[in-house]
């Protein structure tokens, strides 16, 4: 394909898409946007250090050629005017993998923000962001260290379709007046209105690249993100079709945090992703109190809005938060933040946010090596207080660089020499013990577990009782009942015998069947006394159905079998604390 401004440089090749994944040669050809503003300065500075990181990784053996694509006010002096080429859009697509500085939207009507416009027409649908903490960096939280998540934003519905009709213009009326006659709704008169589609389509796509994320980098998790208690039929069927997804598509790799609960006692299964989804507005709360908890989110287009930036500043701010707009394969990797004008020139900001959607585009190519390379050397760098003025205010003792200083700190770092397997072997080691501690607690105490970590409970799998104390059938009944005393628990299963029933004696029955019966515990038989055959329930059983079985069976505790065992009980007791702790929702 030939440009008129775009040179492809030679002795390159393009990267290609063979069998469904990326196939990048040893040479391949990157493009990248300077960007405006400070783009020039960050955009310098990280081509020299990704240079110099892939020359140290590979020996030298492997090489980007970088072709540069023009968009914003450099494209608008080459091609007349036009900040969106038409051939910039083309190379983008043609080259796949790219990263851009920040762009520039040009003052006046008629123009759509540029960045926006990338991303409609070559269809990016996931805007990627990654939040990871690094040694040295200023924080707000006591424990930075924790936060390490990556954030899937739907990028082509929600408030970015732009579906909007102005107050007091033709339009709105029409649309208000259609709303109010034919749906029945009522609102205030003359308010502005929107429409926020969310489809089964637009959801999966993003879901399953999320999910797929989560299974090749040893993620322990996929949040679903939404406000769906509120919006039902939008953000709730989000969650609804990100579980189908996983259920349909990763069966085999996936659980949900219900099953998680109910069928494996809070133990992770080895390789499985825990499907699990919360409330956006509780989700604010948990990634300041317990980040820990979570791996990568995926959420619609204003919810992974706010929640990317809120957690960026949890780490250092936007200014060294990355990025990356992607589809299916084509990719562009972005610095998140603005063109900062008034710095334009002056080789004075930091250029972590650009840098660190290289390390992202390094990793996306599979030069895992190179991207570890340059994420130790800025930790390095930072530790040792070499840093710009962003951070130098905040930290004593720091030396003050400028971009270019930074850049030739960070190389002089890597051509040091950094132990990058001894570093990653430490971090791994670091986040085992923190996945084990926190499968200690669900494991010892998942009630409290479930309510700490924002998770309410919904299945009888979620409250019940597990592991349940059983006897063989012809225990005595002061065997049984010696054995309820030791373990805290006011009922006990019946093995079956030869009739294959299971049992369950209660203290009720104790009290109404040997007590008020007058006979002795000590020769009476348990199955004599027990109720047979046992009311069960299956343990994706909603508390709503569960409460009408009891109900409507004058019980007060369920048992909770798969495949015909039991694996739980379920007490009204146990709904009660369940109603009282978390609330309750009508169905």
């Amino acid at each position: 394909m030939s440009y008129k401004h775009i040179v492809i440089p030679e002795g390159g090749e393009k990267i290609s898409v063979k069998d469904g994944r990326l196939a990048v040669p040893d040479n391949p050809i990157l493009g990248y946007i300077e960007g405006d503003g400070i783009g020039p300065d960050i955009t310098r500075a990280c081509l020299r250090i990704w240079d110099a990181a892939i020359h140290k990784a590979y020996d030298g053996k492997r090489k980007v050629h970088w072709c540069e694509v023009f968009m914003g006010e450099k494209a608008g002096g080459i091609y007349e005017g036009d900040y969106f080429p038409a051939e910039s859009l083309e190379a983008l697509q043609d080259l796949i993998v790219s990263i851009k500085g920040p762009l520039t939207t040009p003052v006046g009507g008629g123009f759509r923000s540029l960045n926006v416009s990338l991303r409609q027409e070559l269809d990016l649908y996931a805007c990627v962001r990654p939040v990871k903490h690094y040694d040295g960096v200023p924080s707000p939280l006591k424990e930075p260290e924790k936060v390490d998540i990556v954030i899937f934003r739907e990028n082509s519905e929600d408030v970015y379709s732009g579906i909007e009709y102005q107050s007091g213009t033709p339009e709105n009326e029409k649309l208000a007046k259609f709303l109010r006659q034919d749906m029945k709704v009522e609102f205030f008169e003359q308010a502005g209105l929107g429409i926020k589609p969310i489809s089964p389509f637009a959801t999966k796509r993003l879901v399953r690249k999320a999910i797929q994320y989560a299974i090749d980098h040893d993620r322990e998790s996929v949040t679903l993100v939404h406000k769906g208690n509120i919006m039902k039929f939008t953000e709730g069927a989000f969650r609804n079709w990100g579980y189908e997804v996983a259920r349909e598509e990763f069966g085999e790799q996936t659980i949900t945090e219900e099953e998680l609960y109910s069928q494996h006692g809070g133990k992770r299964p080895d390789g499985k992703i825990v499907i699990k989804d919360r409330i956006a507005d509780i989700i604010f709360q948990l990634m300041l109190l317990r980040p820990a908890e979570f791996d990568v989110l995926a959420t619609m287009n204003l919810n992974g809005d706010y929640l990317s930036d809120a957690c960026a500043a949890e780490v250092g701010g936007m200014g060294i938060a990355p990025g990356a707009n992607m589809a299916d394969h084509v990719a562009v990797f972005e610095a998140t933040h603005g063109t900062a004008p008034k710095y334009a020139g002056q080789d004075k900001v930091n250029p972590g946010s650009l840098l660190f959607s290289g390390v992202m585009m390094f990793e996306y190519i599979g030069w895992t090596k190179a991207a570890e390379l340059i994420s130790q050397a800025y930790a390095e760098t930072v530790k040792a207080k070499i840093v710009t003025y962003d951070f130098a205010r905040q930290m004593d003792g720091a030396t003050e660089v400028s971009t270019s200083g930074f850049a030739g700190a960070m190389v002089e770092q890597m051509e040091s020499g950094i132990d990058v397997k001894a570093k990653q072997q430490e971090r791994m080691k670091a986040i085992e013990a923190e996945r084990r501690e926190r499968e200690a607690r669900r494991v010892e105490r998942p009630f409290e577990e479930m309510e700490e970590s924002g998770r309410t409970p919904t299945t009888v799998g979620d409250i019940m009782t597990r592991m349940p104390v059983t006897v063989k059938a012809g225990t005595k009944v002061s065997e049984a009942m010696h054995m309820m005393r030791e373990h805290g628990v006011s009922s006990v299963l019946i093995a079956p015998s030869g009739d294959g029933k299971w049992g369950i004696m209660t203290q009720r029955d104790v009290v109404s069947r040997i007590v008020h019966a007058n006979r002795s515990p000590a020769t009476v038989k348990v199955e004599e006394i027990a109720t047979m055959p046992l009311v069960t329930v299956p343990v994706d059983m909603s508390l709503y159905d569960c409460s009408s079985q009891m109900i409507g069976a004058n019980i007060r505790r369920v048992v909770v079998a798969q495949n015909e065992v039991p694996i739980g009980i379920v007490s009204d007791t146990d709904l009660f604390r369940s109603v009282e702790e978390f609330g309750w929702l009508p169905e």
